[in-house]
């Protein structure tokens, strides 16, 4: 398949039904969240422990055929004033590479502030310390698959799908 800058070219290219899984990308976990079929909501499903590519994208695909996955969202870490930095080249090269492994369409969705308001959450909800370590990329990685839902019912709304 191909990797999908615009959200818009990304919903054209998966199935209209069908579970999506958003990826939070960190230099040490991939948190990982998936939708349900109808993809209205987002939930926090995993945290894989990167070792190296190989072995971060078997047990990612293991997860995604595990669970129908019909498309991959990751969260794309752009600079406050919207440039792109190292990690944003990071995420954009586990793409490409990950798109050698799968069929699945993969698009991007700016994650500026997903930690920051997992986190937030987190600590609202009264999460011991320890279980936010262990938790906070898998709940990142559903805000950043909640945040491309709601644009896909809002493009529905517009009559844009």
């Amino acid at each position: 398949m191909s990797i999908f800058e615009a959200v818009e070219d990304f919903v054209r290219a998966v199935p209209p039904i069908g579970a999506l899984a958003g990826l939070d990308l960190g230099t040490k976990t991939i948190g990982v969240a998936i939708s349900d079929r109808l993809r209205s909501v987002a939930t926090p499903a995993e945290v894989i422990r990167r070792t190296k590519f190989t072995d971060d994208a078997a047990a990612l695909l293991k997860i995604v055929a595990a669970r129908e996955v019909s498309g991959l969202i990751l969260g794309l870490p752009r600079n406050m004033d919207g440039s792109e930095g190292p990690r944003a080249q990071s995420t954009r090269a586990f793409a490409r590479n990950l798109m050698r492994l799968t069929d699945l369409p993969i698009g991007f969705w700016d994650e500026r502030l997903s930690t920051v308001a997992a986190e937030r959450a987190l600590l609202e909800a009264d999460t011991s310390r320890k279980r936010r370590k262990e938790v906070i990329d898998a709940v990142a990685a559903g805000y950043i698959l909640q945040g491309v839902l709601d644009r896909m019912q809002h493009m529905r709304w517009e009559g844009g799908e």
